[in-house]
């Protein structure tokens, strides 16, 4: 057993990590051509818009995300406030007449070339502000109640901004990553339970007193009633599966993408990739976001083990953050979770979401190369803890 795990401890994760980020990004990009190409004539009388647009963001996030991976740990760390009020205001910003709205939500802000989906930007940030005060105050945060509840504040004020543009999935996953690392951090999970009881209470409350809500629900529960209606986005993904079979009808020949399928090339980019390349291609793509999610936490676990405690917290936060969101949308588009506006990290269209994700990425390289440089040649990995979590 310690013969295996000290090989494990010897996987050059900054390889697996960047090598599993590249492959999703560039199997996005292909998909992207393949199920964008009929929307975009119909829409712009370009096949290749929004091809050409996600290639300009890759190209961006590349770049974005080797600025993060050459930005300090302890940037993030001191700038916790600034941080936070940047979350805040852009989610404040973007329910005033400078918000965006599409498809009945104003979630968007108009930089003229392209829109910014605010919900990213807070998600990191406040991520990051979140790291920083496990650090600080880890001790009021695991011994005392008023400690827990601060952040919890923080989360509240955040989630009820991100519920009002709305945006449900987006509420749901910080919550969710949030609550994870402050979990990680040592909180008793006894503090938890009342917390969740209020949580599933507001969401249950929030899905009753909107008929669009219900209506997504009752539809998951059995798409096939109303598969013309409310469940037609779902019936048209699993469609999609079906005619995927084990190794799919091709690249390119889709049918579900040729305007059967609502948002195919966004949301729903999982379900083309299961009807173009069958249950091994979706196997693929489960396999390469299971190993981007793995090797995010080993970073956090062996920042850990080097006394990083808020390179660890932060790199949790930001693995729980990749992690919900790719688990959401797919299960999501095979008829496992209602249906949710999220977006496939990496892998759908969208500038907003594929650049602070290619940030996220930048940040964990970082994690491991400053971890990397603490270490001397001859440390081995010892004993180390992250809210009183002792590993040896």
């Amino acid at each position: 057993m310690l013969a295996s795990l000290a090989s494990v401890s010897e996987i050059p994760l900054l390889s697996v990590l960047l090598g599993s980020a590249a492959a999703l990004l560039v199997m996005g990009v292909v998909m992207i051509s393949s199920a964008s190409m009929d929307m975009a004539e119909e829409l712009t009388g370009d096949s290749y818009y929004f091809i050409v647009r996600q290639l300009i963001f890759a190209s961006l996030g590349c770049a974005v995300g080797l600025v993060a991976a050459n930005v300090p740990l302890g940037w993030w760390e001191r700038s916790g406030w600034l941080l936070l009020g940047i979350s805040l205001f852009v989610l404040v910003l973007v329910l005033t007449p400078f918000g965006t709205t599409v498809n009945g939500s104003t979630r968007w802000i108009s930089l003229g070339l392209f829109n910014v989906q605010v919900s990213e930007i807070a998600k990191l940030c406040l991520i990051a502000y979140l790291a920083g005060y496990v650090v600080r105050r880890r001790d009021e945060l695991v011994n005392t109640w008023i400690g827990f509840l601060k952040p919890v504040a923080v989360l509240t004020v955040a989630s009820m901004l991100l519920v009002i543009e709305p945006d449900f999935g987006a509420t749901v996953v910080l919550m969710a990553a949030a609550l994870g690392m402050i979990f990680l951090s040592g909180v008793r999970l006894s503090r938890f339970l009342p917390l969740i009881a209020i949580c599933v209470f507001v969401g249950t409350l929030l899905i009753f007193t909107q008929p669009y809500r219900l209506k997504r629900v009752v539809s998951y529960l059995d798409p096939w009633k109303d598969q013309f209606d409310s469940g037609y986005q779902l019936t048209q993904s699993l469609i999609a599966f079906g005619r995927g079979d084990w190794a799919g009808v091709g690249l390119g020949n889709s049918i579900q993408k040729l305007f059967y399928l609502p948002e195919a090339h966004t949301d729903f980019i999982f379900a083309i990739i299961a009807e173009e390349f069958g249950l091994i291609g979706s196997l693929l793509v489960l396999a390469l976001f299971t190993i981007l999610v793995l090797s995010g936490f080993a970073i956090a676990r062996r920042a850990e083990r080097a006394q990083m405690p808020f390179a660890a917290c932060f790199s949790y936060g930001i693995t729980l953050l990749i992690g919900l969101q790719a688990s959401i949308n797919m299960a999501v588009a095979t008829g496992l979770l209602p249906t949710k506006g999220l977006t496939l990290p990496l892998m759908s269209y969208g500038g907003s979401s594929l650049l602070i994700t290619c940030v996220s990425i930048g940040i964990l390289a970082r994690v491991e190369i400053e971890r990397l440089d603490a270490q001397s040649p001859d440390e081995s990995p010892g004993v180390g803890h992250v809210g009183g979590a002792v590993y040896d």
